[in-house]
């Protein structure tokens, strides 16, 4: 399988033509528009809309059902995500850059045959553009929905900021739009030319509706009883932001009395957390940081001791 075609070469490559970008670029700002959207708690409420977009794309769905432990461990993929989307938006240039390779080298052997026989591969560049399409449209929609939504000047910065996240992620310039304008006109088109009914959207759904204990020791009567009305309201969220045309092609109904249910949920949730001082709304990220720092660090020691001990003192001679 070919990882570096023409229209997704990892950053920094180089070609017959030299170079192909100057640089990698680093993440986000910290006082940036990014920083301040992206990890806002409201953007939670959206994130399993973004699974079922992703999902919904052919060779995302068949990488996902063939290659992914999302049915087996759901909490634990999605903590996973989470902690590597982090990296790449709040860390370090240096923390930013490694993930994302890191990412792509995961995926890279990621290839198989969909459901109808097409074969597919987990860096087909269209694909992994779509991915970073959801995950810029998701904060937009989750502050339309839940806050005050992004116009003007500080939406033009907030899309600028994410094409720089997408040419972290390896993402070739032509499919990181230029502007909002071009970004949604290019997002529609996807939705309605190439996204659909599979096994992966099937999972997603499932597992939204009947999330399993995160932990085995909970019995399953009792967890999914405590939980119902955070799942209702989750996938009242998530069926009634999907657009449209998808919603009708996945069949899920979606009545006038679920858009007022879905409005008037709304403005509790603005009313709740829209008081809240930045750093609470934005408490998320740092704890996620310092989670996958301290997973980096184990992930390290553990290669370590696989790899035995190393003498780096002065040999002993034989007597």
């Amino acid at each position: 399988m070919t990882t570096t075609g023409p229209g997704n070469r990892a950053p920094g490559a180089t070609g017959a033509g030299g170079p192909r970008r100057a640089r990698t670029p680093p993440p986000p700002p910290r006082d940036g528009v990014a920083h301040e959207v992206f990890g806002d708690l409201r953007c939670l409420l959206i994130a399993p809309r973004l699974l079922v977009l992703q999902v919904s794309h052919p060779v995302v769905g068949a990488g996902v059902a063939d290659h992914s432990d999302f049915r087996a461990d759901p909490w634990g993929r999605l903590l996973t995500t989470l902690l590597s989307l982090t990296t790449v938006v709040y860390g370090t240039p240096e923390e930013s850059r490694a993930e994302a390779r890191r990412l792509r080298r995961l995926h890279a052997a990621m290839t198989g045959t969909d459901d109808t026989g097409r074969p597919y591969r987990a860096l087909d560049p269209e694909a992994y553009a779509w991915v970073h399409a959801t995950l810029v449209m998701g904060p937009v929609d989750a502050m339309a929905l839940f806050g005050t939504p992004l116009t003007g000047e500080r939406l033009e910065t907030y899309h600028r900021e994410l094409r720089e996240v997408g040419r972290i992620w390896g993402i070739a310039d032509h499919r990181l739009p230029p502007d909002p304008a071009a970004f949604e006109a290019r997002y529609a088109e996807t939705v309605a030319r190439r996204l659909g009914d599979n096994r992966a959207v099937r999972d997603v759904l499932e597992a939204l509706a009947h999330p399993t204990p995160p932990v085995r020791r909970i019995p399953t009567a009792p967890w999914r009883a405590l939980t119902r009305p955070v799942t209702r309201r989750l996938t009242l969220v998530t069926v009634g932001t999907l657009p449209p045309i998808l919603r009708e092609r996945l069949g899920l109904p979606w009545t006038p009395r679920d858009e007022r249910d879905l409005r008037r949920l709304a403005r509790r949730v603005r009313l709740l957390v829209e008081p809240l001082p930045g750093p609470v709304r934005l408490a998320l990220p740092p704890l996620l940081l310092r989670l996958a720092a301290h997973r980096r660090a184990r992930a390290a020691r553990a290669a370590r001791r696989a790899a035995g001990p190393t003498h780096n003192g002065p040999s002993t001679r034989s007597r």
